[in-house]
């Protein structure tokens, strides 16, 4: 199963202005159907806690079960979590259930076993493309006797109620922020923050999606400029207000579609 980490967040939505531009980074969230395969793990309630793109809660984050660990040739070292894939069974008439598919959000990592090799028990492994998927979304597709199947899959749009929110953490110098609920292309690929006593400064990534900068921050309020991979750039005026603290997450607007 892959790794699970547990992040506990607390909710606190909070009004700001925005607004998106075009950038010459990336391009469309959609994509041409491609073949991977697939698998499942048999998930409980713990399991929609966590994960290694730093999310946490995946039932209070709006993700629920819809969820994928990625291969690391997917995962691309945390840049692809918050992205949307449909997913659909192919070449087995047996298991699969025709004219289904389903649309996931990658929120984990499907760690390699170097053990085994690639084509024999080692399905995460480089360079294998490969869905790790809670049963109860492989069985919208396929019965669970498949074990692991052929699928084809695509990035599609991320449709989000609500929208972009920022976790902050940290403490004094230190600052993190863990950006979840993205609509659009849903994986975001740089942020920018600032500050009223600063200009746009660049965050780094710290893992999954929670970014961070060495930076004091306390008594302003914040901006944040996010670029997915679709190129596209959302500007959240601050949305994080002056009287901010640690442990609060606050709502801004969403990417439009």
């Amino acid at each position: 199963m892959a790794p699970c980490l547990l992040l506990v967040l607390f909710l606190l939505p909070a009004l700001a202005t925005g607004h998106q531009h075009p950038s010459t980074l990336g391009s469309s969230a959609l994509s041409e159907w491609r073949s991977a395969k697939a698998s499942y793990y048999a998930a409980d309630p713990e399991d929609a806690i966590g994960g290694a793109c730093g999310f946490g809660d995946l039932g209070k984050h709006g993700y629920g079960m819809a969820t994928v660990g990625l291969s690391t040739a997917l995962f691309e070292r945390g840049a692809a979590c918050g992205g949307c894939y449909e997913v659909k069974c192919v070449d087995d008439l047996k298991y699969c259930l025709p004219g289904t598919s389903i649309v996931v959000t990658a929120t984990n990592f499907c760690a390699p076993n170097f053990g085994l090799p690639a084509d024999a028990g080692g399905v995460c492994n480089p360079p294998n493309h490969h869905f790790l998927l809670p049963i109860q979304s492989f069985e919208k597709i396929a019965l669970w006797k498949a074990g692991v199947m052929p699928i084809q899959y695509r990035r599609v749009n991320c449709l989000r109620d609500g929208g972009v929110r920022f976790a902050v953490a940290g403490r004094s110098f230190f600052l993190t922020v863990l950006i979840s609920n993205v609509g659009g292309a849903g994986d975001v690929r740089s942020v920018k923050i600032k500050g009223t006593e600063s200009g746009w400064l660049s965050m780094g990534r710290n893992w999954g999606q929670i970014w961070h900068i060495n930076s004091d921050f306390r008594g302003q309020p914040l901006s944040f400029e996010l670029t997915s991979s679709d190129g596209k750039t959302l500007t959240n005026y601050n949305v994080v207000p002056k009287e901010w603290d640690f442990g609060k997450t606050y709502t801004g607007k969403q990417f439009l579609l």
